[in-house]
């Protein structure tokens, strides 16, 4: 009895407890295009991430849609990795076989040929005058209205050139200066006598090399390119050329489960059987898009847009697995005679070779979509009769220039190196990172003037910070200071904008909305310095440094900032040294000497030494990379920010200061203007008053009253009055103004 009741004294003494209820972390969503919405992000192998992205096709300059995709790839890739810590193998190809690459390797071969075989002046113009008029004939058909345009300027800067080189023959002028025209001619007419020596001369280029030369030098600078914005290298690299054996044996596979079939040494696959038969669809990404002939066609490739090849196929819809080369063209061995592989097998022979027979993530540029994209998933499909060869597909936006399309084909393009000359990497990329990645992004002065700005500030920001790090102790009793309302608020506003970018990121990935998080945590830490500041009190220094090292770890994920610096942007010699780590002691030493001499100058009010104190500030430490702010009360902030900003924002405060000075002038101009204007209205004569104004009155008095309006019609009492009341004022102050001078005549006269 007495053992029960201790127990039951023991459960009472329990103090109850039940887990908190909390809120639900949100999961990832990424936008799936297959789908054509968000949805839950669930790898197939656990935390391993299978991710397959669509490459260059490596025949010219790598521009900036190159960087709009690749970029915006690369964000994702970080986020994923890093922030989610997935397990990501990223696989990326190298389209080095391609009609475009074909057509470019063998023209520029003969234009180069055709440049060195010392051909006359006149059989020079005369073979420009038919490559012209082939060209002219292509332009007038040609629909595209962008390249029409583009076109029609080719052949305006054509004839400018062989009329200036006509001219230059017939003046007999130096052969050097002749030559200098003859050059300028092959360059602006590259493209219509490549195209007329191309229709001429492709069976006769055997040499198999030159097919890939021109692939490998663009490959090289593409990936120069990328090193240059930051990009993270692929996991693993593919290239078309290294897998035609894997190809082969991809298309037997597909002709044996019976989706393709052989006609003339190629090999198609057939999109309609595809389509009926059960467990397939075709064109799962833009089915509204399933028959389009002129996206088709755009996919086959100009080489191959041909009434012979066209008539191969059994469907319109049908596309080309393996094509039969023709002379002129590389070769490889197969079953169905010497040929090359079609565009869109190498990704799906590629990614499958790697990834195996569902791939988790598959990115490309949102113009792939149709039909590459979907005929890679009908090939893959085809091949491992499975409905599921790629879960979540991924589409970057359009890229525009300034409102406009971009397209090599139209010459509008902007090169990587030309947006790198006037632009830095991360300015880049953090235009990217302000825009959704599946949407259209313009590229112009607008939307990188908004990065610069974003940079600036979060700039300004570390550098604040820094410097109040600097100048607190870092460890013992002094490093921890008592929180109070505003520490709290500030703490308050951190631990929200995290969960928001948090939220954010899950969110597909939405690095506009992060950004502006960020950047509203950045005010809320400003905010916060300037109202400590201003009750001259010092900032909570591990507060603000949290803060810091959060933003700065976020953009680092991002892939915007690359040092391994615990708090922003780093600031690096040439041998790569620390710099900020290098001179900072120096220069807070020589602060802290400058202030010790303005604090004594100031007891002793010896100005010249204030003065130099300021020129030193505002003078020398700018040209030099040092920004030094003199804080009322407190000790000056040192910040190294780069030469040229510097020295742009004080020509700005210069501007702004003349700017000011001139305002100054001009308002006190105004008061000398009406205090003179004032004057001389004392000295008017009542009777003068109105007599001057003859657009008003047209008849007077004897006083110069006016009696009559300029039409002559008789002044109505009321305006009378209030004319003698006008009247009565100035003969006030022109009594006065007598009064005034009589004194003065007085004064003069007694001394």
């Amino acid at each position: 009895m007495a053992a029960s009741q201790d127990a039951g004294k023991v459960r009472r003494m329990q103090p109850h407890w039940a887990p908190p209820t909390g809120t639900q972390v949100p999961r990832l969503k990424l936008y799936n295009s297959l789908t054509r919405q968000k949805e839950v992000f669930i790898p197939q192998c656990g935390n391993k991430v299978a991710w397959y992205s669509c490459g260059p096709t490596v025949y010219d300059a790598s521009h900036m849609g190159h960087a709009r995709s690749y970029i915006s790839f690369d964000i994702l890739r970080r986020v994923l990795h890093d922030y989610f810590n997935y397990d990501v193998l990223y696989v990326m190809n190298i389209t080095d076989i391609d009609d475009k690459i074909i057509k470019r390797a063998r023209q520029s071969h003969l234009l180069e040929s055709y440049a060195s075989n010392g051909k006359s002046h006149s059989e020079l113009l005369q073979d420009v005058a038919q490559a012209m008029q082939v060209f002219t004939k292509k332009m007038e058909t040609e629909e595209d209205a962008d390249k029409r345009t583009m076109q029609q300027s080719i052949a305006e800067k054509v004839k400018q050139v062989v009329c200036e080189l006509n001219v230059a023959i017939e003046e007999g002028r130096p052969e050097d200066a002749i030559q200098a025209t003859r050059k300028r001619l092959l360059e602006v007419a590259c493209d219509p006598l490549g195209e007329w020596l191309d229709a001429a001369l492709s069976a006769t280029v055997t040499d198999n090399s030159i097919f890939n030369k021109l692939p490998r030098f663009w490959e090289g600078e593409f990936h120069k390119d990328m090193t240059a914005l930051n990009v993270l290298p692929a996991d693993c690299l593919t290239r078309v050329s290294e897998y035609c054996p894997e190809i082969v044996e991809y298309v037997q596979k597909i002709i044996d489960n019976g989706f393709a079939y052989e006609s003339n040494g190629s090999v198609y696959f057939t999109t309609d059987m595809f389509d009926r038969s059960s467990g397939h669809s075709y064109a799962k990404l833009v089915p509204e898009a399933y028959g389009d002939s002129k996206e088709l066609l755009g996919g086959e490739g100009d080489l191959c847009i041909t009434e012979d090849r066209l008539s191969e196929k059994r469907s319109p819809n049908d596309f080309a697995l393996w094509k039969a080369s023709k002379p002129g063209e590389p070769a490889w061995d197969s079953p169905w005679g010497k040929g090359r592989p079609g565009w869109h097998i190498e990704c799906s022979v590629m990614a499958s070779s790697i990834c195996g027979e569902s791939i988790d993530i598959h990115t490309g540029g949102f113009d792939l979509k149709f039909p590459h994209h979907d005929n890679e998933l009908a090939q893959a499909e085809a091949y491992f009769g499975n409905d599921h060869w790629v879960r979540y597909f991924l589409h970057t936006g359009h890229l525009t220039i300034a409102g406009c399309k971009m397209s090599k084909s139209l010459k509008n393009f902007i090169t990587i190196k030309e947006a790198l000359q006037q632009y830095s990497a991360r300015q880049l990329r953090l235009a990217f990172l302000l825009h959704s990645w599946k949407d259209t992004l313009d590229y112009s002065s607008n939307t990188m003037e908004l990065a610069i700005q974003y940079e600036r500030s979060v700039n300004e920001f570390f550098l604040t910070v820094k410097d109040i790090v600097r100048s607190t102790p870092s460890s013992g009793v002094e490093a921890f200071s008592k929180w109070n309302d505003a520490e709290k608020d500030l703490d308050a506003k951190f631990h929200e904008r995290r969960s928001a970018i948090h939220e954010a990121l899950c969110d597909s990935v939405d690095t506009r909305t992060t950004m502006d998080h960020l950047r509203e945590l950045v005010s809320a830490g400003n905010v916060y310095i300037r109202g400590r500041r201003e009750g001259k009190q010092p900032p909570n220094r591990a507060l603000l440094k949290g803060i810091a090292v959060y933003i700065t770890h976020m953009l680092k994920i991002f892939g915007a900032i690359e040092s391994e610096d615990p708090i922003g942007f780093p600031l690096t010699t040439e041998g790569s040294q620390n710099l900020e780590e290098t001179v900072m002691p120096y220069l807070t030493a020589f602060a802290d000497f400058r202030e010790g001499v303005r604090k004594v100058a100031r007891e002793q009010k010896v100005v010249a030494i204030l003065e130099q104190c300021d020129s030193v500030r505002d003078e020398v430490l700018p040209n030099l990379g040092v920004r030094l702010e003199d804080v009322e009360g407190q000790v000056a902030t040192l910040k190294l920010v780069d030469k040229e900003t510097l020295l742009r924002e004080k020509e700005t405060k210069r501007q702004e200061e003349e700017k000011k000075r001139l305002e100054k002038e001009r308002r006190k101009q105004e008061q000398l203007d009406a205090q003179a204007a004032r004057e001389a209205q004392k000295r008017m004569p009542p009777w003068d008053l109105f007599r001057s104004e003859k657009d008003k009155y047209s008849a007077f008095d004897d006083k110069g009253m006016p009696t009559h309006d300029v039409t002559g019609k008789e002044l109505p009492k009321s305006a009378t009055k209030k004319l003698a009341k006008l009247y009565q004022q100035q003969e006030k102050k022109y009594n006065d103004y007598l009064k005034s001078v009589d004194s003065n005549q007085k004064e003069n006269a007694s001394t």
